[in-house]
């Protein structure tokens, strides 16, 4: 009967543990219904598999201390703040919880500032802000600042750490994807250059658009980069992932990533790529 494809609900649990030689593994406990009497419990023991080498989360106001000169950096856009335009149960109060938390008014910070005397616009995600997920401010701040670029002719940096698009917004926050991938694109026509750099984490809809589309693609280590997070795609095709999956490391292994970049010497690496692509930069550098 057609209503039996629909009456119980199929799942598979993974379980990570560690055999006689200490060596990590997984196993399917099960692929079962949802009554939990089919379930058969394996019990294993559960280990920390972090990578050791990842640096810790910090607030995007922490990163442009970090990488901007002092006194040099402009804010643009602090003023904009998130609506509910679909009138999602709760978003209202969830951004202005988010707000208070993080002293933030959104989950993304532009302006402009020198990087050792170089000029660029900047755009820093913050993890701290509901997970830097991207709704229709952080595209539209996103979208200003590329623009901004265009205009003063100048290099632009953005630094992603980000959950993805921003569930509460449905179609509005998907929608950002395509209109910051369509600046980028329009900067790129005039010549200019934008560097991203992931951060961890950075995944979903902002992985899959302007995180992606930088002319230099650089990491921190150990950063989590990715669409969907490694344990769904595990539990979706019911195989074991390579070492270090949609980490850093194996993500410039395969091409994706062209440097990584340890945040100590962010700010040096930044400054030289500046100046070799302003003008007149590679005689400069």
């Amino acid at each position: 009967m057609l209503k039996d494809l629909f009456g119980k609900k199929k799942y598979a649990t993974l379980t990570l543990y560690k055999d006689e030689n200490n060596e990590i593994k997984t196993s399917t406990i099960s692929s079962a219904t949802n009554n939990s009497d089919e379930v058969q419990s394996i019990p294993k023991q559960t280990v920390d598999i972090s990578n050791q080498s990842k640096q810790s989360r910090m607030s995007a106001r922490e990163r442009i201390k970090m990488v901007i000169d002092e006194d040099t950096f402009i804010e643009y856009d602090a003023d904009l703040i998130a609506a509910n335009p679909l009138n999602f149960p709760n978003y209202t109060e969830k951004v202005t919880q988010a707000m208070e938390n993080s002293n933030e008014n959104e989950a993304v910070i532009t302006g402009e500032g020198k990087i050792k005397g170089e000029d660029c616009i900047i755009c820093v995600m913050n993890p701290n802000f509901m997970m830097g997920s991207m709704g229709s401010v952080v595209g539209e701040k996103i979208t200003r600042a590329i623009e901004k670029a265009i205009e003063k002719r100048v290099s632009i940096i953005i630094f992603s750490a980000s959950g993805g698009a921003r569930m509460q917004e449905g179609i509005l926050s998907l929608m950002q994807m395509a209109k910051t991938s369509a600046a980028l694109g329009r900067l790129s026509e005039e010549g200019l250059l934008y560097i991203s750099v992931l951060t961890d984490p950075t995944t979903g809809g902002v992985t899959a658009s302007f995180a992606m589309l930088g002319d230099i693609i650089i990491a921190e280590p150990g950063a989590l980069i990715g669409f969907a997070g490694p344990r769904v795609i595990e539990q979706t095709i019911r195989q074991k992932l390579p070492e270090g999956f949609q980490r850093a490391e194996l993500l410039q292994e395969k091409g994706f990533i062209d440097k990584i970049v340890n945040r100590k010497d962010m700010k040096t690496f930044l400054a030289k790529v500046l100046k070799i692509h302003a003008p007149g930069g590679e005689a400069n550098a």
